[in-house]
């Protein structure tokens, strides 16, 4: 933490924040100094986040709990941040879901639940907080996947959709540039949360995933949320001051092992 410029006086946006790396990166924004806005739809895991980001820096952070689906919610979310801290510095689009299936058993409403969370939410999202963030000169960091730049079966929705935010990533880096806005990515391997699980995988499963993910990540092992949440707080920092347009990874070398019908 010592290596990543504070965030003193910066508001940021955080989405997907009930859990896992959103509530990570809240976290850890705090105690650097940062004021939070987070949202989630889980209302109480919500709260715990809220309450460790308060022991960060002592402000209690706004919490707005739903769906980003919802297009009424998404402009209510913006509006309401903006107009409680009176500007907005960071936003994180980190919101997300799996849904496992091959193309002979994946049905269009799988494909639609994963392309509305985790593509059309943040085009949405981001399109609204976008004036004010050329305001602030500020800058957004979506939350990827290694499966943005690397094929695996058995996830192809959600492959497709992490492709799309890397290109996002780019085409609104080179859009924003000449307002001052940076615009990136970090792109994670197998992070130890509970996605995996409300994508449909039992205990046991996932304790097999999480073996075998010994062997995808040439560092041996699956990744933390501390460790995700480092990255995004760099790439949200002034220590990335000339960062703009990168896919960040944060896969322990996944990205750089090629195994045949290897499931993410």
């Amino acid at each position: 933490m010592a290596s990543i410029a504070r965030l003193d006086g910066k508001f940021a946006l955080i989405t997907g924040a009930s859990s896992g790396i959103g509530a990570g990166a809240a976290i850890l924004f705090s105690k650097l100094g940062a004021e939070v806005a987070i949202t989630g739809r889980n209302v109480d895991n919500l709260a715990k986040t809220a309450a460790e980001c308060e022991k960060g820096n002592g402000k209690k952070p706004f919490t707005f709990s739903g769906d980003l689906t919802n297009e009424d919610f998404v402009k209510r979310l913006v509006k309401e941040t903006v107009n409680r801290y009176g500007k907005l510095d960071i936003l994180v689009n980190n919101a997300g879901i799996v849904k496992t299936g091959t193309i002979e058993m994946t049905s269009l409403e799988q494909y639609d639940d994963t392309m509305n969370i985790n593509v059309r939410a943040i085009y949405h999202l981001t399109m609204l907080a976008v004036p004010h963030l050329i305001q602030t000169k500020g800058n957004i960091v979506n939350v990827s996947s290694v499966n943005g730049v690397r094929s695996f079966d058995g996830v192809l929705p959600y492959c497709m959709s992490k492709s799309a935010i890397d290109q996002f990533t780019r085409c609104t880096a080179i859009e924003l540039a000449p307002k001052q806005v940076r615009v990136n990515s970090v792109n994670p391997g197998v992070t130890i949360t509970e996605i995996h699980k409300r994508g449909g995988m039992d205990e046991e499963a996932y304790q097999k995933f999480l073996e075998r993910s010994k062997t995808t990540h040439a560092l041996g092992r699956s990744g933390q949320v501390e460790e995700v949440a480092n990255t995004i707080a760099f790439l949200a920092s002034d220590s990335a001051s000339f960062i703009t347009g990168v896919q960040m990874l944060v896969d322990g070398g996944k990205h750089i092992l090629c195994k045949r019908y290897e499931n993410p």
